[in-house]
């Protein structure tokens, strides 16, 4: 099969990956596996920056290795004691890091995290869900209820603009970061209010309004005392939920101190929770079924051929997409 792979992501991911034509197809090893003939994957910051964690990467990742979680495509071979699923049934879902990614033409995925595709979703479409969709939902719905106000920090990249609809469609009110040039992007897909990051003193501007807000879900990881600031604009019981930022050591100490730090060294007082995501079925077929409704959409900045996926490493790393980056891996 052809398939990305890299042997080394020192100095950059982009810069060590190569297209390869004759990959051996990954095997089939569990017993409610699928073998997935990949049309579509998107492309999420894990993707490049657990491989550049160096020897931390090379413990779970084996190498030569293809890149890649998000993923839609069609069932080519299922195990035998899968009944959910078809031969030629069209898939989306996620993978955990792992050598075989969604950048090659074929996958291995637990039929567990596995959905069917809705009837008039593409591919393209259901392939951006894995990851942004299921992160923004997981950190949003279990911590919310109807009239709640929340803070998507960061809305116009590729989780924050599923979180914003995400917020919405679970009848919320939400406020949202981003620059003047996504702000038009972030109140189409229902923002209620915007901050400009680029003008505004963040936490300032939150703060003034007083303990409002029932969520923070920080997809930015900046500025660096937002979470400090929380103290002063979430309710009391208020959660802070941690999702973006930079992957280093100085970031995982930043979030150390979030979790250990008493208030008055400076740790703040609110609810701090550092997201991991957990494949669920249910929540792909959620939404799957809104996007089906039109209740939420995928916000796709631009879809790459296979032999541009360098390029769109590229663009993802500037940190500055409005919304998701889609490679269409095979017809």
């Amino acid at each position: 099969m052809r398939a990305w792979q890299y042997s080394t992501a020192a100095g950059g991911l982009e810069k060590h990956l190569s297209l390869h034509d004759s990959v051996p197809l990954p095997r089939m090893l569990g017993d409610s596996d699928l073998l997935i003939q990949v049309v579509a994957a998107s492309i999420n910051p894990a993707d490049y920056k657990v491989p550049e964690l160096g020897i931390v990467a090379r413990a779970v990742i084996h190498t030569p290795a293809t890149p890649g979680m998000d993923f839609c495509g069609r069932v080519v071979q299922a195990a035998k004691t899968v009944d959910a699923f078809a031969i030629g049934d069209l898939v989306f879902g996620r993978l955990g890091p792992q050598q075989h990614g969604s950048l090659g033409e074929y996958i291995v995925a637990p039929a567990t995290a596995c959905a069917h595709v809705p009837d008039g979703v593409a591919p393209e479409e259901a392939a951006t869900v894995g990851v942004a969709g299921i992160t923004q939902y997981q950190c949003i719905a279990p911590n919310v209820k109807p009239g709640d106000k929340v803070l998507i920090n960061g809305g116009s990249g590729g989780t924050g603009t599923f979180g914003i609809q995400i917020a919405k469609a679970l009848g919320c009110h939400v406020t949202t970061t981003c620059s003047p040039g996504k702000a038009d992007l972030c109140r189409s897909l229902g923002a209620d209010a915007i901050i400009d990051y680029t003008s505004t003193d963040v936490s300032q501007a939150l703060r003034s309004q007083g303990q409002v807000f029932a969520l923070v879900v920080d997809n930015a990881g900046l500025p660096d005392d937002l979470y400090k600031a929380a103290d002063d604009f979430l309710v009391p019981e208020g959660r802070f939920v941690q999702v973006g930022g930079p992957m280093s050591l100085g970031a995982l100490k930043t979030v150390t101190s979030r979790l250990l730090r008493p208030a008055f060294l400076g740790g703040g007082r609110r609810k701090f929770v550092m997201y991991n995501i957990a494949t669920s079925q249910a929540d792909l077929r959620v939404l799957g079924q809104w996007m089906a409704e039109k209740k939420i959409r995928a916000v796709i900045e631009e879809t790459y051929e296979m032999g541009d996926v360098p390029r769109a490493f590229e663009r993802l790393k500037t940190g500055r997409t409005a919304g998701k980056l889609v490679v269409r891996v095979s017809r």
